[in-house]
């Protein structure tokens, strides 16, 4: 038989891939939605994707949709699952392999069958066409899940970022608020942050940049931020203390990968929260 010919006789779906991608704002949690331009659903907002062709793989057909639907170029996408429920496409039967992304760029551009492509904040997502409502919670699922046990998160941020930033991120996809020095404290303990060298002025090391990574359960540590954030606080700041600690927050970090991969890979290391 030659490549690509196919001489089936019994009916079969088709196949399409949908991109879920997230981005952050330094405030809030984005996720980058198209505005159809055909039918049907012409009109709706929904997710960049489209069908796959013969040639591709899902990641691939997924990555080139965005691009020509969006104008964003990304390389990496993770595959939250396939959707196949019968009636989810009235075109004819569809199934759906969704991934998710991350992206540090936020300037998108309609193309090709989207009218449109706009970044919306999580609380103000509209009604979606197809079952993409369906796939977004899912998709949530999937990324709450994932940053229990992978430092996904800084693929959100810049190379070099402050502590208040990085737990906006953090509250913004868990959906919870966690008390900021506890947060401060507990992140530093996971050993994966270097701090960033201020020449401006003398620099101090918090917990030390390059301290050996201990065996300990990060879930533990973080799993009663949130529940402390809720209780009230009542003790005054000494004046001295406070500066201390805005200092401290303003500090700039960068995540540490290759540090991370040792601890994962030596100490069967997970970060979980």
């Amino acid at each position: 038989m030659e490549k690509g010919t196919y001489t089936y006789d019994y009916p079969r779906p088709a196949v399409t891939t949908d991109c879920v991608v997230f981005g952050f704002d330094g405030h809030d949690l984005k996720i980058l939605l198209i505005q159809r331009g055909i039918e049907p659903f012409k009109g709706a907002w929904a997710f960049p994707g489209g069908f796959l062709n013969m040639e591709e793989t899902a990641e691939q057909g997924a990555l080139r949709e965005l691009k020509e639907e969006t104008h964003l170029e990304l390389t990496y996408l993770k595959q939250v699952g396939a959707f196949s429920d019968v009636n989810r496409d009235p075109r004819t039967r569809v199934i759906t392999i969704a991934f998710y992304a991350l992206a540090k760029k936020l300037t998108v551009q309609g193309g090709d069958d989207a009218a449109k492509a706009q970044w919306f904040s999580l609380n103000d997502v509209p009604r979606l066409a197809f079952d993409h409502d369906y796939i977004l919670r899912k998709t949530m699922q999937k990324l709450r899940q994932d940053i229990h046990f992978e430092p996904i998160g800084f693929g959100l941020l810049e190379e070099e970022f402050s502590m208040s930033e990085l737990q906006r991120l953090y509250e913004a996809i868990l959906g919870v608020q966690f008390d900021r020095r506890n947060f401060y404290k507990k992140m530093l303990q996971t050993g994966i942050l270097d701090e960033v060298e201020d020449e401006r002025e003398e620099s101090t090391t918090y917990y030390g940049k390059h301290r050996e990574m201990r065996s300990m359960d990060i879930g533990a540590l973080f799993g009663s931020m949130a529940s402390e954030s809720a209780r009230p606080y009542h003790r005054p700041q000494k004046a001295d203390e406070i500066t201390h600690t805005s200092r401290k927050w303003g500090t700039r970090y960068r995540f540490n990968k290759k540090r991370y991969d040792e601890f994962k890979e030596d100490n069967n290391f997970r970060l979980e929260f």
